[in-house]
């Protein structure tokens, strides 16, 4: 078995809780009620996801060649 690594981001809503998005799986998005919540809950929102892109025989996405920044900029 793999492991793969995949960044996740969560968004603090207004409502409270964490809507988590999983920039290099498209689509996948999920919502937890805490950050340890909301990270469980990615989790199983990327596993079903790959899963679904087995089914369909459809290649996983990698971020093995991805660069993460972060940029500041003046408003």
């Amino acid at each position: 078995m793999k492991i793969l690594n995949f960044k996740i981001l969560l968004k603090k809503e207004p409502e409270g809780g964490f809507t988590v998005t999983v920039p290099s799986l498209p689509g996948c998005i999920t919502y937890g009620n805490n950050v340890d919540d909301s990270i469980e809950k990615a989790k199983e929102a990327i596993e079903l996801y790959i899963e679904s892109l087995r089914a369909h025989n459809e290649e996983i996405p990698s971020e093995e060649d991805t660069l993460e920044y972060t940029l500041s900029v003046k408003t």
